[in-house]
């Protein structure tokens, strides 16, 4: 059985990884973000909530997801006609942003 003193500890540990973590994986921009998000809202929408049925929601999606996904798309991993269309543009820095502004968006759910 662990002592109350472990836990703590064991529990200091994952605080600090997390926010290490966190700190490693924000290197982008998120007021940049938004600005370069113009051209995502037709959509995704400004807000990170889409508009179109196909399209998914963005807002308070993990940034290491969306630069992934953004990547993906660029790399021609993942295969959209529009997002092909709108990520040969993208450099490393707008992805980063991108992902950055996207995952900023606080949302929340409410109950009916």
């Amino acid at each position: 059985m662990m002592t109350l003193a472990v836990r703590r500890r064991i529990k200091a540990v994952f605080v600090l990884m997390a926010v290490l973590s966190a700190s490693v994986a924000s290197a982008g921009d998120p007021l940049a973000g938004r600005r370069k998000a113009l051209a995502c809202q037709a959509c995704h929408g400004l807000d990170g909530l889409s508009k179109l049925p196909d399209a998914p929601n963005l807002a308070g999606q993990p940034e290491p997801y969306l630069a992934k996904s953004l990547n993906d798309f660029r790399q021609g991993i993942r295969k959209n006609e529009q997002m092909s269309i709108v990520v040969e543009t993208l450099k490393d820095g707008d992805v980063a942003d991108l992902a950055a502004y996207y995952a900023s968006i606080e949302i929340s759910v409410k109950e009916k």
